[in-house]
């Protein structure tokens, strides 16, 4: 799989799903109904797609952030 994520846009996913994690396990802001398992599912998603480089609705939408690949 190749990568079409660039680097801001992979720092940024990260840090967004740290955040995510933070109000799911940190606070009671989201208790523990369907918007705790939410965050915790796009946090998850985030994570992974950040740490591949590779986000499957980037390559469906023909969309690269990445500047040379």
């Amino acid at each position: 799989m190749s990568r079409n994520m660039g680097s801001i846009d992979r720092g940024l996913r990260l840090v967004i799903a740290v955040a995510l994690l933070v109000a799911a396990f940190g606070t009671t802001m989201l208790g523990s109904g369907i918007l705790y398992w939410l965050a915790l599912i796009v946090a998850g998603v985030f994570i992974l797609t950040a740490l591949v480089g590779t986000c499957p609705l980037y390559r469906i939408a023909g969309l690269k952030t990445c500047g040379d690949c």
